[in-house]
Parts: structure tokens; sequence; C-alpha cells
């Protein structure tokens, strides 16, 4: 239930108002606050916990909403000035901070509580935790170098982080834009021209289509001229050219980093706190995969290249193969005719609120939470939601989120969460609570229908739940512990297994309510949209594996000489089976994950997908979707420790044995193979 609530009731209210200058005096705030603290640690004579730990992780308790807000609004404001200063917030932020960790002096108060082993052996596992957590990151960021070697590695990483701030800010402000006239838009929906802006160029009335997601998305999937679909996806991939010597120069720097601190690559760097360990256990995970998804993808592949060739008959055209963006069309075409599944359809039944107020009621069910929804809230646009979470049967409060799901110029144009404040025990042993913002990119309404959303919208709005949801979920005494901390190759198995609630026919019914009648979605519509599921599964999860190989060809190397457009293009085309045909473009420009955090990561969406359809096939669908119980040991042994513990422990504790791909493997249609 979502009830809507006149005032705000609990915890500090954040301040998403900012002026570049105030920006720019809160950076230097955070600074010195951080410099203070950090000289008090280096002078401690006699090191202890007490003295040494407790400080540091207090100061990311206290400053931690701060400087995520003022850093935040770089993907969010509509001024261009605010955002500037906020990308120039982050880059001196993240430059004093990564030089903070690689202070000697700190490091050896810190280091020094790390070796009093009976000292160590009083502590809590959490506050234990911490100290050795804190101890690697130090080490991991050159402490135990020579100065020399360490003044390198710190002007790598200076220029590793410009790099990065750049990259993604050129992906933000650039979006492409392109005009078409309404013939060559033939096979798009009346509903994609509502509102749509147009301009005329050579006397013909064109429409203007953006790279942002509810323009392009439709187009590819489903725009009948494939040279209109080849000059979008030609201008979605040379938006940002720029990306492309940026990334090359943070591969080159990357792989210098990790020499200097021991590691033959880059990969076997990040990949020593992960899950996984090692690369070599990626790259067999992901050839393993590959071989399992071959037969099932040229299966596929022949169903398309059959339709493909009769278009192109029936046109009078000789066929010249599959290229890269036919793959969407082709593969939403085979859905629409084997299953009767047309997402002009399924739409209508997804109006934002009705699926909002149903995913609520999801969670609410699942993970005993209720929800309220404040008016007049004090955020950055006026299209922003903010909700209170409660615990549904308890006056105890959770925490807040903000919804900005909508598109606008400067705006961080995919869908993510943003932790803004992780919750953390303050000094006096009561809460701070934690707050969490998802962007996304849905369709905006329209002056004839109110925002609609395709089925894969709603499993993206349930996956970024689960990201919100794990962070609210997190009850640790250090915001340390947050969202940010937990293994990168399990951070996504909790908002993927929220998927799985929207491919079921109960869940559905409740929510799914078509928006001009109110009536409910017809069982047998449903029954078409669950047997479509794994339709085209094999091409849709090579194309995941391309992204995952792409990412360890050019990190898990020890030769950074690589020329990035070339390899993006011969391996797409190797591993998803489509071809290319524009040597101009290159999607590795536009790929933010390889500088936005999930370098040598990527890998992680399919690995993760092992733990998440374990977990709600041995415990959901065994127990019941909406078993409480199921959910409360969800909550306590997944969510809650967040990042104070080694995943594997908790997923151990939650299935109550090792994980298995049995699951994973069933659920991406690959039923009749052995699981590891």
């Amino acid at each position: 239930m979502v009830a809507r609530i006149g005032s705000l009731v609990k915890a500090g209210v954040l301040n998403f108002q900012r002026k570049p200058k105030e920006i720019s005096a809160s950076v230097l705030q955070l600074i010195q606050h951080e410099k203070q603290v950090n000289d008090q640690v280096a002078a401690q004579k006699s090191p202890t916990f007490a003295n040494t730990i407790t400080p540091l992780a207090r100061l990311e308790n206290n400053d931690g909403a701060e400087s995520a807000i003022i850093t935040f609004l770089q993907n969010v404001s509509t001024d261009k000035n605010v955002r500037d200063a906020s990308s120039e917030a982050e880059l001196k932020l993240r430059s004093f901070r990564m030089e903070s960790l690689m202070r000697e002096d700190v490091y050896t108060s810190v280091k020094a509580v790390l070796d009093n082993k009976h000292d160590l052996s009083t502590l809590d596992p959490e506050d234990r935790m911490l100290v050795k957590k804190m101890e690697v990151q130090y080490r991991r960021n050159g402490l135990g170098l020579s100065a020399d070697k360490r003044k390198q590695l710190g002007e790598i990483k200076r220029r590793l982080i410009e790099l990065g701030v750049e990259f993604s800010r050129n992906i933000n402000e650039k979006d492409g834009v392109i005009l078409f006239t309404r013939q060559e838009l033939d096979g798009l929906p009346d509903s994609y021209f509502c509102d749509r802006a147009t301009q005329i160029e050579e006397a013909v009335e064109k429409y203007i289509v953006t790279t942002k997601y509810p323009d392009i998305v439709p187009v590819m999937q489903m725009a009948m001229s494939g040279e209109t679909r080849r000059r979008l996806q030609a201008v979605e991939e040379t938006r940002c050219p720029e990306n492309i010597a940026l990334l090359q120069e943070a591969i080159k720097l990357r792989l210098e980093a990790a020499r200097l601190l021991g590691y033959q690559t880059h990969a076997e760097f990040v990949l020593e706190e992960n899950m996984a360990k090692g690369p070599e256990h990626i790259m067999k995970f992901e050839d393993d995969l590959r071989e399992r998804l071959e037969p099932l993808a040229t299966s596929e592949i022949k169903e398309i290249e059959s339709l493909k060739m009769k278009d192109k008959e029936a046109a009078g055209e000789s066929y010249k193969g599959l290229f890269s963006w036919d793959y969407r069309y082709y593969s939403n075409m085979v859905k629409e005719r084997k299953h009767n599944v047309s997402e002009e359809e399924v739409k209508q039944y997804f109006p934002v609120d009705k699926v909002m107020r149903g995913v609520l009621d999801i969670c609410q069910d699942v993970l005993g939470l209720k929800f309220l929804k404040i008016s007049n809230p004090p955020v950055w646009h006026n299209e922003v939601e903010m909700y209170e979470v409660w615990e549904a049967n308890e006056d105890e409060f959770v925490g807040h989120f903000y919804l900005d799901l909508y598109p606008r110029n400067g705006k961080y144009n995919h869908a993510c969460v943003n932790p803004i404040r992780t919750g953390y025990e303050r000094e006096d042993g009561s809460r701070e609570y934690p707050a969490a913002v998802m962007l996304a990119n849905f369709p905006k309404p329209t002056s004839t229908t109110p925002a609609l959303l395709t089925h894969d919208d709603v499993l993206t709005l349930l996956h970024e739940f689960g990201h919100i949801f794990h962070l609210l979920c997190t009850k640790t005494r250090w915001s340390y512990f947050g969202l940010d901390s937990v293994q990168m190759d399990f951070i996504e198995a909790p908002s993927q297994m929220l998927e799985n609630w929207g491919w079921e026919p109960s869940v559905l019914k409740k929510f799914a309510i078509h928006h001009k009648t109110g009536e409910p979605i017809p069982e047998e519509l449903v029954a078409r949209l669950i047997a479509s599921r794994n339709e085209g599964a094999g091409l849709f999860n090579l194309r995941q594996l391309f992204f995952g190989l792409f990412d360890m060809a050019i990190h898990n190397t020890r030769d950074a000489n690589i020329d990035i457009p070339t390899l993006y293009r011969n391996l797409r085309e190797k591993i998803t089976r489509f071809a290319n045909d524009n040597q101009d473009a290159c999607g590795a420009a536009t790929f933010g994950h390889m500088m936005g955090g999930y370098d040598a990561g990527y890998y992680g969406y399919l690995f993760a997908k092992v733990f998440s359809a374990d977990m709600y096939e041995s415990r959901f669908v065994k127990d019941g979707i909406n078993n409480q119980r199921t959910g409360l040991d969800y909550r306590n042994e997944i969510l809650r420790p967040g990042g104070s513990r080694d995943a594997m422990i908790s997923l151990k504790q939650f299935l109550g044995r090792e994980p298995n791909s049995k699951a994973f493997l069933k659920s991406i249609g690959l039923t009749n193979v052995s699981s590891t």
C-alpha cells in the first residue's frame, strides 16, 4: 500500500538545491575536514581501533551524504553550470581521497591496529572486518611500494579519475540526433509520433529522433527500414568519438598501475577482491557458457535469416547477411510471430502509476515493508518522486528513496541507482537512515496517454528496485559497508532476483491494468508473454557475453596497445553472430561501464545470475513467492549484511548449501545440460 502524506517524518532532509558556488565551497569544507581527521590519525603514538579506525569510519559516516549529493548533481541537474560544478567536485574529491589513501603515515597507524592480534580478536566481526578492509584498501593504493613508485602510481590514479569523469560527462551531455521522414519510420506505432517534435529539411517535414532510450529502442525494434536502423545505430555509436582515446589511455594506465602493484593484468588486480578471485575462473565461466549457448543461438539465427530473406525477396533486393542493426528488429519479429506478443499491445496494461503500486506491493509482501509518498518533496526536479520506507508491521523507519524516471537534456541516460546516504549507527547509538535515488529513462506521458512501460521496462524497474532495497535493508554499524562495498560479481544478484516477480502470472494480474478500460491483463496474454520469456535467449546471452569478453580482452591483457574500434567490431561480430558494416562506428565510446566502475567486472551480470536464479528457485519458488518467512531470511542473510561479510557466506546461509548453476541454466533455456 502507498499512502500520501504532507510532510517529512523521519531522518535528516537532504538538500539537492545547490548553486555552483555552494558546491565548490562544500568541496573545500569536505577536504579540509577529511585532512584534519587524517592528520589526527597519523599523529597517534599508540594506534587503537578507537583512536584510528573509528575516526576514519565516522568520517565516512558523517560526510558521505554531502559528498554523494554534490557529485550526484552532474547526473540530473537541468543547469549545465551545476552539472559542471558537480563534475569538478567529483574530480577534486576523488583526487584528494586517492592521495589520502596513499598517505604512509595514516597507513602506519591502520597497519598497527591490524597487527595487534590481541586487540583485534576482541572486536566483533563487523569491526574486525572494517580493520582488514581498510588495511587492504590502503595497500591496494600503493602503500608498501617505494616512494618513487608510489608517486608514479598516484599520478596514474589521478589521471584515471580525470579520464573517468570526462568519459561520463561526454555520454551524458552528447545525445545523438537524427531526422527521419514518416516513411522512413514505417513500422512504428502512432503513439511513437504523438507529441514528437518535427523539423523541416529541404521542404520535407521530418521527425526528430534522439539516442535516448524511449526514442532509439522502438526504432531498432520496429522500424521496417534496415537503412533507418543502420543510420540510427551509427549516430549512437559515433556521438562520443573522443571517448575512444580516453578509454585507450585508461587501459594503458590501468595496466601500468597493476604492474606497479605486482599484478600481471588489471583484471588480476580487480578480481582479487571479487567472488571469482581470478581471471582464469571468469574466462572458464564465459567460455563454458558460450559453448552451451552456441547451439541454441544457431537455431535462432536460422529463424531470423529466414525472415530477413523473405523480406528481401519481397522487396526485390538481394540478401547480404545479418547486421548488428537487425538484431532487435528480427528478434522482436520472431517473438511477435511465434508467440503473438506485441510490445505495443502489452504496454497498454503497464501505466507507470499502476506498475509502481504493484512493484511496491511486491516489496511489501516479500520484504515486509510499507511505503509513504511525500507530497511536495525537496528534490532537484519537479518530476522526481520521494518515498518514505517503514517496516510493515512495526512503527520503525527504514529510509528514503527518490525516483527520477524520465529523460531530459543533460541527464544520465541509462538506468541506475545512486546511493546517497548509507545507514549507520551514530555516536549516541541512534541510527542515521539510508537514502537512494533511482535514475531511469522511461517513455514520458503524452497528450493522449499516461506514461506506458513495455514489459522490459517493468523488469528494469524491478531490477533497479532490487538495488534500492539492498541499500535500504543493509543494516550495519558503519556506512563503509554499504552498497558500494558489496563484491562486484554479487551486487547484481538481488536486483536480478527481483525481476522474476515480473514473470509471475499471479503478480502481473494484480497490477497490469489497461490504462483506458481499467480491465486487468487477459490471462491468455499473460500466457503468451510468459511463453516468450526465453525466446532468443541464446542470442541475447551471447550479446551479454560479448560485453564481458570485450571487457576481459581490454583488461586481462599484458599488452595495452589495442585498436579498440577494430577489437570491438570484430569481437561483436564473432560472438553475437551479426555482422558489422560501419567501420566508423564504435559502441565502446558509449560503453559507460568501462569507465564507471565495472572495468574487469562486466562479467558480473551473468555471473550474479547464477546466484539470483538459485536463490529464487531454491527458496522463493519452493516456499512460495510471497512467503514472509523466506522474505525475512532473505533480508537478514542477503541484504542486511551489505558488504560486511563475504557474499559466499551470505549465500550459504540463505540457501543452506553451496550455490549451483542448475536454476540459472534452466532460466536461460538450457535445460538439458549438467549444472556446476
